[in-house]
């Protein structure tokens, strides 16, 4: 059983309704069905939804651009780590308890610091790569912070 349905078309859908209609097997009430089923229905025909494929790219374009911070910034972490223990001399005894309330007072600003450029909307990872010109892509695979970090130049350690 089908419904009965009256519909009112500008002049030029009817007439391109109508052309329509006049090829082997279509008829008005076929085409009009077919067209409101897709309509209803998008992605029922096998291809997939224009918003919906414009949607997924934004947002893989996203997750791209999460993927590349978080790239820069597990290596900024990770340099500086090798850094700071490189750099970094073993405490005597006496002094360790001065340095654990003077790192405690530097990450409490730390910490103060961090949660003021939040809130601010500040964000320093792109900041960075904002400054970074596009033709330096390999800006960080240049060796140079890789050396070894015991006072030689870079040029020194990598004769020896």
């Amino acid at each position: 059983m089908k419904a009965r349905l009256c519909v009112y078309l500008s002049d030029p859908v009817e007439q391109q309704l109508a052309l329509a209609a006049k090829r082997p097997g279509a008829s008005k009430s076929a085409l009009t069905e077919a067209a409101l089923s897709a309509f209803l229905n998008p992605g029922q025909d096998g291809k997939p939804d224009p918003v919906l494929v414009r949607r997924l790219d934004r947002m893989s374009r996203q997750i791209e651009r999460i993927e590349r911070d978080q790239t820069v910034v597990s290596e900024t972490l990770a340099l500086f780590i090798r850094y700071y223990l490189t750099i970094t001399p073993p405490l005597p005894g006496a002094g360790q308890d001065a340095a654990r309330a003077l790192g405690k007072e530097r990450f409490e600003y730390f910490v103060s610091q961090l949660g003021r450029r939040l809130a601010g909307g500040k964000n320093l990872v792109r900041d960075v790569l904002e400054e970074i010109p596009a033709v330096e892509s390999d800006l960080f695979a240049s060796g140079e912070i890789d050396a070894p970090m015991n006072g030689a130049p870079a040029e020194a350690a990598a004769d020896d």
